[in-house]
């Protein structure tokens, strides 16, 4: 399951709100990387359960992840890089995710429950309702030390969030 090329891979994470789709994005494009936005992979079954607000089960995730994992493969194997929107909030979905990608890495957005359901209320055109925000945060497990994984502040302006990912990471110059 491990990729064999040489495409660096990393994950942009965190709960709804946080900016993952807006920072992967930038990333990606700074790196002139491959975008994966986690989103679109979902199967209609789990968007239709969300959108009536009910929150997934990790079997309900799995194949999800798997598709996100398969994705980021397919990308590294073709010595491309790949940068990922993905909520990854448990470890075991991390560790999953790594089971596909050597040397995964991950960015996670950490933001507090209030600004992220104020985010999520604003939006007009995504399926996440914000009744499902205290969920997110009900089975977040933030990334622990021995994770390849560096934690932002999800409310500093995305330039910031995308140079300091660079930075850690050592992607490219200033």
């Amino acid at each position: 399951m491990r990729s064999t090329g040489l495409g660096r891979a990393f994950v942009v994470m965190g709960v709804t709100g946080c900016g993952k789709t807006a920072v992967g994005q930038m990333l990606a494009a700074r790196l002139g990387a491959i975008f994966i936005e986690g989103d679109a992979l979902h199967p209609a079954e789990n968007v239709a359960r969300m959108a009536r607000g009910e929150p997934l089960t990790d079997d309900l995730r799995a194949g999800w992840l798997d598709a996100i994992g398969k994705a980021i493969t397919t990308e590294s194997g073709r010595n491309r890089d790949a940068v990922a929107a993905c909520s990854a909030l448990k470890r075991q979905y991390r560790d999953r995710l790594r089971g596909f990608s050597h040397g995964l890495a991950f960015v996670y957005l950490k933001l507090d429950p209030s600004t992220a359901r104020a985010r999520v209320t604003a939006r007009t055109d995504h399926f996440m309702p914000a009744s499902l925000v205290e969920s997110q945060f009900a089975i977040l497990e933030e990334p622990d030390v021995d994770e390849t994984a560096l934690t932002l502040d999800a409310t500093q302006p995305i330039e910031t969030l995308v140079k300091a990912a660079a930075n850690h990471f050592r992607l490219f110059p200033d």
